[in-house]
Protein backbone atom coordinates (compact mmCIF):
# COMPACT_ATOMS: atom_id res chain seq x y z
CA UNK A 1 0.00 0.00 0.00
CA UNK A 2 1.39 3.36 -0.76
CA UNK A 3 1.55 5.89 1.88
CA UNK A 4 -0.80 7.99 0.24
CA UNK A 5 -3.51 4.83 -0.03
CA UNK A 6 -2.20 4.42 3.84
CA UNK A 7 -3.06 7.90 4.91
CA UNK A 8 -6.88 7.15 2.84
CA UNK A 9 -7.27 4.01 4.93
CA UNK A 10 -6.41 5.61 8.06
CA UNK A 11 -9.05 8.56 7.91
CA UNK A 12 -11.58 6.76 6.58
CA UNK A 13 -11.59 4.58 9.89
CA UNK A 14 -11.63 7.57 11.84
CA UNK A 15 -14.80 8.11 13.61
CA UNK A 16 -16.65 11.63 14.08
CA UNK A 17 -17.61 12.44 17.29
CA UNK A 18 -20.79 13.79 19.27
CA UNK A 19 -19.80 17.40 20.10
CA UNK A 20 -18.28 20.39 18.18
CA UNK A 21 -14.56 19.60 19.93
CA UNK A 22 -14.77 16.42 18.70
CA UNK A 23 -15.79 17.05 14.91
CA UNK A 24 -13.87 20.65 14.54
CA UNK A 25 -10.76 18.71 13.82
CA UNK A 26 -12.14 16.42 10.86
CA UNK A 27 -14.32 19.84 9.13
CA UNK A 28 -12.59 21.37 6.73
CA UNK A 29 -10.25 24.09 7.16
CA UNK A 30 -11.39 26.69 4.44
CA UNK A 31 -9.45 26.60 1.16
CA UNK A 32 -10.93 24.32 -1.64
CA UNK A 33 -13.99 22.37 -0.93
CA UNK A 34 -13.98 18.70 -0.28
CA UNK A 35 -16.80 16.09 0.65
CA UNK A 36 -14.50 15.20 2.95
CA UNK A 37 -16.47 11.81 3.59
CA UNK A 38 -15.49 9.21 6.51
CA UNK A 39 -16.54 5.42 6.40
CA UNK A 40 -18.88 4.91 9.71
CA UNK A 41 -19.93 1.99 11.23
CA UNK A 42 -23.53 1.00 12.38
CA UNK A 43 -22.78 1.75 15.93
CA UNK A 44 -21.47 5.29 14.79
CA UNK A 45 -24.43 6.26 12.59
CA UNK A 46 -26.42 8.40 15.07
CA UNK A 47 -26.11 9.58 18.40
CA UNK A 48 -27.03 6.95 20.60
CA UNK A 49 -28.33 9.16 23.84
CA UNK A 50 -30.79 11.85 21.60
CA UNK A 51 -32.84 14.41 23.97
CA UNK A 52 -36.03 13.48 22.97
CA UNK A 53 -37.85 15.84 24.72
CA UNK A 54 -36.28 18.60 22.79
CA UNK A 55 -36.65 16.79 19.90
CA UNK A 56 -40.21 17.09 20.50
CA UNK A 57 -39.74 21.11 21.13
CA UNK A 58 -37.87 21.72 18.61
CA UNK A 59 -40.60 20.38 16.03
CA UNK A 60 -43.39 21.97 17.86
CA UNK A 61 -41.80 25.25 17.14
CA UNK A 62 -40.54 24.99 14.10
CA UNK A 63 -43.68 22.97 12.37
CA UNK A 64 -42.47 24.29 8.72
CA UNK A 65 -39.39 22.17 9.24
CA UNK A 66 -41.60 19.12 8.48
CA UNK A 67 -41.84 19.02 4.22
CA UNK A 68 -43.04 15.77 2.54
CA UNK A 69 -44.18 15.20 -0.84
CA UNK A 70 -45.90 11.92 -2.18
CA UNK A 71 -42.57 9.72 -2.54
CA UNK A 72 -41.91 10.40 0.90
CA UNK A 73 -43.98 7.88 2.14
CA UNK A 74 -42.20 4.30 1.70
CA UNK A 75 -38.58 5.35 1.76
CA UNK A 76 -39.93 7.30 5.57
CA UNK A 77 -41.85 3.99 6.92
CA UNK A 78 -38.73 1.70 5.67
CA UNK A 79 -36.60 4.21 7.47
CA UNK A 80 -39.01 4.14 10.73
CA UNK A 81 -38.76 0.65 10.92
CA UNK A 82 -35.14 0.77 10.76
CA UNK A 83 -35.39 2.69 14.20
CA UNK A 84 -38.07 0.61 15.54
CA UNK A 85 -40.50 3.32 15.44
CA UNK A 86 -44.19 3.64 13.74
CA UNK A 87 -44.90 5.85 11.08
CA UNK A 88 -42.99 7.45 8.58
CA UNK A 89 -40.44 10.17 8.27
CA UNK A 90 -41.37 12.83 10.96
CA UNK A 91 -41.68 9.68 13.83
CA UNK A 92 -38.31 8.37 12.59
CA UNK A 93 -36.53 11.94 13.14
CA UNK A 94 -38.55 12.23 16.77
CA UNK A 95 -36.74 9.12 17.47
CA UNK A 96 -33.05 10.05 16.90
CA UNK A 97 -31.15 13.32 18.02
CA UNK A 98 -30.58 14.04 13.93
CA UNK A 99 -32.33 15.43 11.43
CA UNK A 100 -33.65 13.99 8.01
CA UNK A 101 -33.98 14.60 4.53
CA UNK A 102 -34.74 11.55 1.88
CA UNK A 103 -33.73 12.06 -1.61
CA UNK A 104 -34.13 9.78 -4.96
CA UNK A 105 -34.13 9.97 -8.98
CA UNK A 106 -36.52 8.89 -10.94
CA UNK A 107 -36.47 6.47 -13.79
CA UNK A 108 -35.98 9.09 -16.19
CA UNK A 109 -33.69 11.37 -14.51
CA UNK A 110 -29.93 11.23 -13.47
CA UNK A 111 -30.34 13.56 -10.60
CA UNK A 112 -31.38 13.52 -6.74
CA UNK A 113 -34.13 15.44 -5.63
CA UNK A 114 -34.99 16.22 -2.26
CA UNK A 115 -38.62 14.60 -1.63
CA UNK A 116 -38.77 14.89 2.43
CA UNK A 117 -37.46 16.51 5.20
CA UNK A 118 -38.12 16.61 9.33
CA UNK A 119 -35.98 19.10 9.93
CA UNK A 120 -36.17 20.89 13.86
CA UNK A 121 -33.00 22.29 13.84
CA UNK A 122 -32.03 24.12 9.94
CA UNK A 123 -28.64 26.16 9.86
CA UNK A 124 -29.63 28.26 7.78
CA UNK A 125 -31.68 27.15 5.09
CA UNK A 126 -35.57 26.64 4.99
CA UNK A 127 -36.94 23.08 4.09
CA UNK A 128 -39.71 24.27 2.35
CA UNK A 129 -37.43 25.95 -0.22
CA UNK A 130 -35.79 22.95 -1.04
CA UNK A 131 -38.56 20.75 -1.74
CA UNK A 132 -38.13 18.70 -4.80
CA UNK A 133 -34.57 20.55 -5.76
CA UNK A 134 -32.17 18.39 -7.21
CA UNK A 135 -28.83 18.45 -5.41
CA UNK A 136 -27.00 20.89 -7.28
CA UNK A 137 -29.79 23.59 -7.11
CA UNK A 138 -29.42 22.89 -3.32
CA UNK A 139 -26.53 23.43 -2.74
CA UNK A 140 -26.83 26.69 -5.11
CA UNK A 141 -25.71 29.13 -2.64
CA UNK A 142 -22.00 27.71 -1.78
CA UNK A 143 -19.62 29.25 -3.00
CA UNK A 144 -17.68 26.99 -5.42
CA UNK A 145 -19.81 24.32 -4.83
CA UNK A 146 -20.38 23.44 -8.60
CA UNK A 147 -17.16 24.07 -9.76
CA UNK A 148 -15.61 21.88 -7.31
CA UNK A 149 -17.70 19.25 -5.69
CA UNK A 150 -20.83 18.78 -7.71
CA UNK A 151 -19.72 16.06 -10.34
CA UNK A 152 -17.85 14.00 -7.38
CA UNK A 153 -21.10 14.15 -5.41
CA UNK A 154 -23.54 13.11 -8.25
CA UNK A 155 -20.91 10.37 -8.67
CA UNK A 156 -21.10 9.55 -5.39
CA UNK A 157 -24.70 9.08 -4.32
CA UNK A 158 -24.82 6.80 -7.59
CA UNK A 159 -22.54 4.48 -6.67
CA UNK A 160 -23.74 4.07 -2.97
CA UNK A 161 -24.85 0.89 -1.78
CA UNK A 162 -27.25 0.05 0.73
CA UNK A 163 -24.94 -1.18 4.14
CA UNK A 164 -22.37 1.72 3.40
CA UNK A 165 -22.63 4.61 5.80
CA UNK A 166 -20.68 7.59 5.32
CA UNK A 167 -20.21 10.79 7.57
CA UNK A 168 -18.48 14.47 7.40
CA UNK A 169 -18.90 17.50 9.22
CA UNK A 170 -19.02 21.08 8.77
CA UNK A 171 -18.81 24.32 10.85
CA UNK A 172 -20.73 27.84 11.06
CA UNK A 173 -20.35 30.86 13.20
CA UNK A 174 -23.30 32.20 14.50
CA UNK A 175 -25.11 35.08 16.88
CA UNK A 176 -26.77 32.84 19.11
CA UNK A 177 -26.49 29.53 20.72
CA UNK A 178 -30.02 27.88 19.75
CA UNK A 179 -30.16 25.12 18.58
CA UNK A 180 -32.10 26.18 14.85
CA UNK A 181 -30.61 29.41 13.43
CA UNK A 182 -31.93 31.28 10.32
CA UNK A 183 -29.53 33.83 9.37
CA UNK A 184 -30.85 37.58 9.18
CA UNK A 185 -30.61 39.62 5.86
CA UNK A 186 -27.55 41.92 7.58
CA UNK A 187 -24.72 40.13 9.36
CA UNK A 188 -23.51 43.17 10.83
CA UNK A 189 -26.81 43.68 12.72
CA UNK A 190 -26.82 39.85 13.88
CA UNK A 191 -23.60 40.38 14.87
CA UNK A 192 -23.73 43.70 16.56
CA UNK A 193 -23.51 42.49 19.86
CA UNK A 194 -19.88 41.17 19.30
CA UNK A 195 -17.41 42.69 20.79
CA UNK A 196 -13.23 41.74 21.36
CA UNK A 197 -14.42 41.83 25.40
CA UNK A 198 -17.26 39.46 25.13
CA UNK A 199 -16.44 37.14 21.92
CA UNK A 200 -15.89 34.26 23.62
CA UNK A 201 -19.18 34.30 24.86
CA UNK A 202 -21.34 35.66 22.04
CA UNK A 203 -19.91 33.68 19.45
CA UNK A 204 -21.24 30.25 19.33
CA UNK A 205 -19.87 27.28 16.71
CA UNK A 206 -22.40 25.25 15.12
CA UNK A 207 -21.08 21.77 13.44
CA UNK A 208 -23.32 19.55 11.65
CA UNK A 209 -22.68 16.48 11.85
CA UNK A 210 -23.95 14.77 8.62
CA UNK A 211 -24.15 11.03 7.55
CA UNK A 212 -25.16 9.07 3.90
CA UNK A 213 -26.83 5.91 3.20
CA UNK A 214 -29.09 4.37 1.45
CA UNK A 215 -32.18 2.36 2.18
CA UNK A 216 -32.21 -1.28 1.05
CA UNK A 217 -35.63 -1.68 -0.02
CA UNK A 218 -37.00 1.69 -1.44
CA UNK A 219 -33.12 2.72 -2.80
CA UNK A 220 -33.54 6.76 -1.39
CA UNK A 221 -30.56 7.81 0.07
CA UNK A 222 -30.90 9.37 3.61
CA UNK A 223 -29.35 12.52 4.84
CA UNK A 224 -28.76 12.78 8.65
CA UNK A 225 -27.63 16.26 10.00
CA UNK A 226 -26.65 16.26 13.96
CA UNK A 227 -26.33 19.98 15.21
CA UNK A 228 -24.26 20.38 17.81
CA UNK A 229 -23.55 24.13 19.08
CA UNK A 230 -20.93 25.69 21.84
CA UNK A 231 -19.62 28.97 22.81
CA UNK A 232 -16.29 29.90 20.85
CA UNK A 233 -14.68 29.96 24.35
CA UNK A 234 -15.59 26.51 25.54
CA UNK A 235 -13.91 24.84 22.63
CA UNK A 236 -10.28 23.46 23.14
CA UNK A 237 -7.41 26.48 22.07
CA UNK A 238 -6.35 24.18 19.32
CA UNK A 239 -9.99 24.27 17.40
CA UNK A 240 -9.89 27.96 18.07
CA UNK A 241 -6.98 28.70 16.70
CA UNK A 242 -7.35 26.50 13.58
CA UNK A 243 -11.02 28.05 13.15
CA UNK A 244 -9.63 31.31 12.79
CA UNK A 245 -7.05 30.07 10.31
CA UNK A 246 -10.22 28.85 8.33
CA UNK A 247 -11.51 31.98 8.76
CA UNK A 248 -9.03 33.40 6.98
CA UNK A 249 -8.59 31.34 3.96
CA UNK A 250 -12.01 30.87 3.07
CA UNK A 251 -12.74 30.29 -0.95
CA UNK A 252 -13.86 33.43 -2.92
CA UNK A 253 -17.32 34.28 -2.15
CA UNK A 254 -17.78 31.65 0.58
CA UNK A 255 -16.65 34.55 3.43
CA UNK A 256 -19.92 36.70 2.00
CA UNK A 257 -22.42 33.77 2.59
CA UNK A 258 -20.82 32.86 6.10
CA UNK A 259 -21.24 36.66 6.97
CA UNK A 260 -17.52 36.51 7.83
CA UNK A 261 -17.17 40.17 7.64
CA UNK A 262 -18.80 40.79 10.73
CA UNK A 263 -17.18 38.44 13.24
CA UNK A 264 -13.30 37.39 11.54
CA UNK A 265 -11.99 40.39 13.03
CA UNK A 266 -13.56 39.55 16.67
CA UNK A 267 -12.83 35.66 16.56
CA UNK A 268 -8.72 36.03 14.86
CA UNK A 269 -7.92 38.34 17.88
CA UNK A 270 -9.69 36.01 20.62
CA UNK A 271 -7.57 33.13 18.91
CA UNK A 272 -4.27 35.23 19.13
CA UNK A 273 -4.58 35.22 22.67
CA UNK A 274 -5.38 31.28 22.71
CA UNK A 275 -2.38 30.10 20.17
CA UNK A 276 0.43 29.35 23.02
CA UNK A 277 -2.51 27.25 24.75
CA UNK A 278 -2.56 25.16 21.59
CA UNK A 279 1.15 24.64 21.04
Amino acid sequence: MSARAERASLRSNVPLGFSVDALLPKARGGGQLKMGLVKLGEQEWLQPDPDLAARTAGFDDFPQGIQLTQGADAPGRELATMLGVEGALPDAALAAHEDMCLLTRTVDEDVYRLIGAAVAWPSDWRPADKMGLPLRALHAPIAGYEELLASGVDHFMAKLQPGQIYGRCNWFIAPTGAMRWIAGANPEDDFAHVSPDNVGDTLFVRSERQTLRRLPETGAILFTIGIYVDPLGKLSPPNIVALSSAVRNLVEGEGERRGAGAYADALIGYAKQHKGDAD
